[in-house]
């Protein structure tokens, strides 16, 4: 395992947001979510495709809170530009579980 710096980690802004919008992508080459989250006053809402059909539906989504990271650079997927990455670890079947703060916390919050 590569080891990083304190400074290193500090630049990684992962931040909790609530999920305001979700809808199908069916451009998706892999079966994928779009989601809408609101990060806070400050960053605002970002949109990003999410590769987590396999335990969420859209209803599942809304208004709960996830953590993602904001400071990478725009993707374009298909035709869908997303913002930001969406945190999750792999199941046993690889599919991927939404990493969440264990309690709601302001949407904008850097995990620190």
């Amino acid at each position: 395992m590569e080891t990083i710096t304190w400074g290193d980690f500090e630049k990684v802004e992962l931040r909790a947001g609530t999920v305001v919008r979700v809808e199908a992508f069916p451009e998706a080459r892999k079966p994928a979510w779009k989601v809408w989250v609101n990060f806070g006053p400050e960053i605002g809402e970002l949109k990003t495709s999410a590769q987590i059909t396999a335990h969420y539906a859209p209803e599942d989504l809304v208004g709960k809170q996830i953590i993602g990271v904001v400071n990478f650079p725009e993707k374009r997927i298909g035709p869908f530009l997303s913002q930001f990455l969406l945190t999750g670890f792999p199941d046993a079947n690889g599919d991927i579980v939404i990493a969440r703060p264990e309690r709601v916390v302001p949407d904008g919050s850097k995990l620190c």
